[in-house]
């Protein structure tokens, strides 16, 4: 048995050896150990690369802040791969502010800085298994305590619905930080919807189970966020959708449009449109400041809560629709606007749009719609709709508007254009029909003598404008100078009976005063105390005056030589009467002023015809307006006023010389030989003229050089009075013109004029929002202005082609125009909400403005942009009441919860949101955890911190709890 024993001893002692001598260090042999050396190494690399070299090795910036980055890597286990990411800050600040909107999701549960997530590479993205999701945060807990590192690391767990995480934190050598967080979403018990039920569950985590909470006192730390949001505009509300003229006649732009109230009635383009508004809301944060408290006490005083006001994506409506290119407006119009002028060069005249026996007119009417006789009808009354009084045309104009070639806002032309934009959706057939009707109607009120309305009367034309307004500007002073004709021969021949004696007195009434009987010239007639009132009748509506003229008639009647001391040989005709103490040369006679016709109005294509008349004929041109004198024929080109005016004054003074008239006429030409100079309006003294008679002169050199042609006109020119001189304007003649015209305008004219037009007249329309004082919108608009005036210039040119490039320029141009409309809405939304605090809407309206100019680029035709706007914005007290009044009582007909549960109320309004953090302390030297603390820890630390977030049909619970281990 001994023998037996010892033998087994030794056989024993030699399976130790041989098993000592085959010995393996089994750190790293298994799975799980290489797998926790795989997470150290990673931490290890991150820890001494530090921020910036992980920006440098391309950590990603999270959206949701400016300071938060991470860093990511993968690594495996077994057969699942994991990806772990590590958030840091760059600027580490030192102090830790709870509610900052910043703050990733992790740090605002927890209350931590940096942290660590490692979840599994899978389609839920979190760890479903209960071991597994231990196992691996052990896994981390153990590198990171290999490393020393205090990162705190989290793994999300359970369903990804529930924002479920477990984590850890190894504080030191003393104290381990644990953290969980869950969610219900399911419905919340009743007890959990108010504060005393949260309160009593955080109790609860380190308070004895029988306890009666209410009958002991906690030290608890106590601060909570309430987020409110106005209740969003009804949809029905926001736009009217769809083609206002093209579907019911009682919805035209300029018309009726129902009893609903729009939000932008009484904006300047609410006659065209109803934008839809996108401002949706507006979000208050109240944030109760961190209190101990003692018992279950949750009263704070209102007036000593910290206001926040904030907008996010709701702000701004989150519905995605509110920022595509599928808005009605004048960007949408004009771009259809763009569409037609294309089409334009394909037909030679409008009606071949609507004819049926134009080929492509089936093509053109399968596809582009006409609205009915009823919309075009009430289309045509509101353009020829007279008021009382004239618009005012320089109503809306931006100081840039003179440099875009269209017609002022408020003018016939321009009214037609923004009509047309709304009018059968903007297509080349709807804009044939609406001009053909268009133009009969104004020759209607051309054969009717009806006043144009929206048109001046008065005034020269103004070039600056595009060529149809200019025609119409002509044939509305055309038409009142026919209807004052006719009212002339009316009071001429309307009484009963009259005798021969009183017709011929009539007709040598209107010789004597200048009037031709045809009426067809344009003459200023004195009135019967003429000698008393002359200077302000011939200076303000009378004889055209060249350098000095007025100063001619400012003589004093006792100035003035009380009769001729020669009488003249022959009838004097056309005077208006003496100038001044003017004496003529050749004769001891008074110089009288002659009637002469006014200049002839005329529009950019008559300038040009006449400059190319001159051109062609140089001097000769001025010959050949003396056949037309006399002459009743109609001219192809127009005479020179010179010719007119030399014969008016040689009827008015059939004494004078050449030098005479130009004493009258051009002042600056005569020179004094006495050398003393002439008083302020060119005439001599009247002593000097009663002592040395003739005037002592001569000739400017320009006039007296040999063959001088002003001279040789002298010479030639017959004296004829204004009232037998040809009329420099014949109403008849330029009104048929101008109708000519518009009747046979080619489609592409008009449509290039269309386009200036209607851009200028949107702008225009839009540049009479008020804004406030919002310097970006103010320079945007300046900035839509010059862009307009460059890539409008090409269409003056009036060379263009169908497939020119200044098409896409046009197409570009409806894109930025866009853009600048829908800022002016949210400018124009902003000031009216915020009108009694400006600061607010301005640090709003500056901070969208940054977010969106970059997004500015992007056309209507590309794909959605999610446009997430977040700011928030530090109320001052005296705007805290303001935005309170901002959140009305909801009414019945609003989506509105009847049952609320949650408290907190704001005007009837409960928190959508409510945030809470409890939080208690503990001495470590006279604690719990008191015995077995070093010196070194000495102080209070937070054991317990719990965030509440939710509603009443929601509630997230994330607690954290520090240990001594």
């Amino acid at each position: 048995m001994a023998s037996t024993s010892k033998v087994d001893s030794s056989v024993d002692d030699e399976a130790e050896e041989e098993e000592f001598e085959r010995f393996d260090d089994f750190t790293l042999a298994s799975s799980w150990e290489r797998f926790i050396s795989e997470i150290e190494a990673i931490c290890r690399q991150w820890l001494a690369d530090g921020s910036k070299n992980l920006l440098e090795k391309g950590a990603i910036q999270l959206d949701s802040s400016k300071n938060l980055y991470k860093a990511k890597s993968e690594l495996k286990y077994f057969m699942k791969s994991y990806c772990m990411e590590y958030y840091f800050e760059i600027k580490k600040s030192g102090e830790f502010t709870v509610w900052d909107c910043t703050l990733h999701d992790l740090q605002l549960c927890f209350g931590v800085k940096e942290f660590l997530v490692i979840a599994p590479q899978s389609a839920s993205g979190v760890v479903l298994d209960a071991p597994e999701a231990s196992k691996l945060l052990s896994a981390v807990a153990i590198a990171l305590s290999n490393c020393s590192s205090l990162w705190p690391a989290f793994v999300p767990v359970h369903d990804p619905s529930r924002d479920a995480f477990i984590g850890i934190q190894n504080m030191g050598t003393i104290f381990t930080r644990r953290f969980e967080a869950d969610r219900i979403c399911s419905q919340v018990p009743v007890k959990l919807m108010h504060l005393e039920g949260l309160y009593e569950l955080f109790v609860s985590k380190f308070a004895y189970s029988t306890l009666d909470f209410s009958m002991h006192v906690f030290k608890v730390r106590f601060t909570m966020k309430l987020t409110y949001k106005t209740l969003p505009y009804d949809d029905d509300d926001d736009t009217r959708g769809e083609d206002v003229e093209n579907t019911e006649p009682t919805d035209f732009p300029g018309g009726e449009s129902g009893n609903r109230t729009q939000w932008d009635d009484d904006c300047p383009w609410s006659e065209w449109y109803s934008a839809e508004d996108l401002v949706k809301g507006f979000g208050l944060v109240v944030i109760w400041s961190e209190k101990k408290v003692e018992a279950v006490v949750f009263v704070v005083e209102s007036k000593k809560m910290p206001f926040q006001l904030f907008h996010d994506n709701y702000f701004f409506g989150s519905r995605s629709d509110s920022w595509k290119g599928n808005r009605i407006g004048f960007a949408s119009q004009l771009l259809l606007l763009i569409d037609a002028f294309k089409m334009s060069f394909e037909a030679q005249f409008m009606e071949d749009f609507v004819s049926v026996e134009n080929p492509g007119s089936d093509n053109l009417k399968s596809s582009m719609v006409i609205p009915s006789p009823t919309i075009i009808d009430r289309v045509l009354k509101d353009l020829f709709h007279e008021g009382v009084q004239l618009p005012d045309f320089a109503k809306g104009q931006h100081r840039s508007s003179r440099s875009i070639k269209g017609a002022p806002l408020e003018s016939l032309f321009a009214q037609f254009c923004l009509h047309s934009l709304w009018f059968g959706n903007c297509n080349i057939r709807a804009i044939a029909v609406l001009w053909i009707e268009f133009v009969r109607e104004i020759r209607w009120y051309w054969e009717e003598s009806q006043p144009l309305p929206k048109m001046p009367v008065n005034g020269s034309i103004d070039l600056s404008t595009c060529l149809i307004n200019q025609k119409l500007q002509m044939l509305a002073i055309c038409i009142e100078k026919m209807r004052e004709l006719n009212e002339e021969f009316q009071d001429c021949i309307g009484s009963n009976d009259p005798s021969p004696a009183d017709i011929k007195h009539v007709l040598m009434k209107w010789q004597e005063d200048g009037q031709a009987v045809d009426g067809s010239n344009n003459l200023r007639i004195p009135d019967e105390n003429f000698d008393r009132n002359c200077d302000s009748q011939l200076t303000a509506d009378g004889l055209r005056e060249s350098g000095n003229a007025v100063q001619r008639y400012t003589m004093k009647p006792q100035d003035v030589a009380s009769v001729d001391k020669k009488p003249s040989d022959f009838v004097r005709r056309g005077s208006v009467g003496k100038v001044g103490s003017m004496m003529l040369l050749k004769s001891y006679q008074s110089m009288h002023a002659p009637f002469t016709q006014d200049a002839p109005l005329m529009t950019e294509d008559m300038h040009e015809e006449r400059l190319h008349a001159v051109e062609a004929f140089g001097n000769s041109f001025l010959r050949w307006s003396f056949k037309g004198i006399l002459s009743n024929s109609n001219g192809k080109f127009v005479t020179c006023l010179a010719v007119y005016d030399m014969s008016a004054f040689k009827a008015a003074n059939p004494d004078a010389v050449f030098e005479d008239f130009i004493r009258w006429h051009s002042p600056g030409d005569w020179l004094n030989d006495d050398g003393k100079e002439n008083g302020p309006s060119g005439i001599p003294a009247v002593e000097d003229l009663k002592e040395n008679w003739p005037p002592r002169g001569r000739l400017s050199q320009r006039m007296s050089e040999h063959g001088n042609l002003w001279r040789k006109i002298w010479n030639e020119a017959p004296a004829v009075q204004a009232s037998e001189q040809k009329p420099l304007l014949d109403p008849n003649r330029e009104g048929e013109k101008i109708l000519h015209y518009l009747e046979t305008l080619r489609p592409n004219d008009l449509l290039e004029q269309m386009v200036c037009t209607a851009f200028r007249a949107s702008a225009d329309t839009l540049n009479q929002t008020n804004f406030g004082a919002l310097k970006q919108m103010a320079m945007k608009m300046d900035q839509l202005y010059i862009t307009m005036s460059s890539v409008l210039k090409p269409l003056q040119a009036n060379n263009l082609s169908g497939d020119s490039e200044t098409i896409e320029d046009l197409r570009r141009l409806c894109v930025v125009f866009e853009h600048v409309e829908k800022l002016l809405t949210v400018a124009a939304s902003l000031h009216r909400k915020f009108l009694q605090a400006p600061r607010i809407s301005e640090a709003i309206f500056s901070d969208f403005y940054d977010f969106y100019l970059p997004k500015m680029g992007r056309g209507s035709g590309q794909e959605d942009v999610q446009m997430e706007f977040d700011m928030k914005l530090q109320l001052r007290n005296h705007e805290r009441q303001l935005v309170s009044n901002m959140f009305m009582p909801p009414t019945a007909n609003q989506s509105w919860r009847k049952v609320l549960s949650m408290g907190n109320l704001l005007n009837g309004h409960e928190p959508i949101l409510r945030e809470i953090i409890f939080s208690s302390s503990d001495h470590v030297n006279g604690g719990h955890y008191a015995p077995s603390t070093p010196r070194a820890y000495q102080q209070e630390i937070e054991t317990y911190r719990m965030y509440i977030c939710g509603t009443s049909n929601d509630l997230r619970v994330a607690l954290s709890v520090t240990s001594c281990d």
